[in-house]
């Protein structure tokens, strides 16, 4: 590419609608002339606009927070608005995540398993008093602290690190890096009645933090840059500190 010339971009996404009768899985090729900045929503929705409408895809604020457009692009989980046509090469293959339920093309149902993992692993603050004081003033929480906090509630269930989980693949009930994200956030959560007991009753077996095979690539692929292969050394030190077998 010389001259200001733009590279013409083939791009492979895998086709399939499980809800029309006698579907099967393909994979179609589209042309597009590359644009400077180009993100792959933006030619994705190029793709759309002007060559085929029917190419299903998720997206909602074209600023890597709703996770919405996540999807496997050559190969490895990414969002979608938040990759550069020009990292990739000017052939490339698009797919959806895998693990979760598919509704069509590169759309899946990420909510259905995220809602799963977070009910049961009960991901929300188990007040200390049975009734809630609307009108108490919330105790001051120091600022590191609430950083930490922060840092951790970051995830947006995109589900690039389940996707990326062998551990995933291979378990249906394996509640993956972002449900041990959960539990490490909650457990610093000074509001949280839990013990330390409690958090580790529901991630102490091979469906948790047993399960995960150390293959890490939940840390490389997560478009937030959590610290998730911290969380998972920290809970299991934690863990073998309290003798927990």
């Amino acid at each position: 590419m010389t001259n200001g010339e733009h590279r013409k971009l083939k791009i492979s996404c895998l086709r399939y609608n499980p809800q029309e009768p006698g579907a099967a899985p393909r994979m179609q090729t589209y042309e597009l002339e590359e644009a400077d900045g180009m993100t792959l929503f933006i030619a994705l929705n190029e793709i759309r606009e002007k060559q085929d409408a029917s190419l299903q895809f998720d997206f909602v604020c074209r600023a890597g927070i709703c996770g919405s457009c996540a999807m496997m692009i050559n190969g490895r989980p990414g969002l979608a608005c938040r990759t550069q046509t020009k990292d990739l090469p000017a052939s490339f293959t698009l797919a959806p995540l895998p693990v979760f339920e598919l509704i069509a093309d590169l759309s899946v149902n990420t909510g259905k398993w995220m809602r799963a993992m977070s009910e049961r692993l009960q991901t929300w603050v188990h007040m200390k008093s049975a009734e809630v004081d609307l009108k108490r003033i919330e105790e001051r929480m120091e600022p590191e602290l609430a950083e930490e906090i922060y840092l951790l509630d970051r995830c947006i269930e995109c589900g690039c690190c389940v996707a990326g989980c062998g551990s995933a693949r291979m378990r249906e009930d394996f509640i993956g890096a972002v449900g041990i994200n959960k539990i490490a956030r909650f457990r610093l959560d000074p509001r949280d009645a839990r013990t330390d007991g409690d958090y580790y009753e529901v991630i102490g077996d091979d469906s948790g933090v047993f399960g995960c095979m150390s293959l890490l690539a939940c840390h490389d692929v997560c478009p937030k840059d959590l610290p998730l292969q911290t969380q998972l050394a920290f809970i299991r030190r934690k863990m073998a500190a309290l003798g927990w077998k």
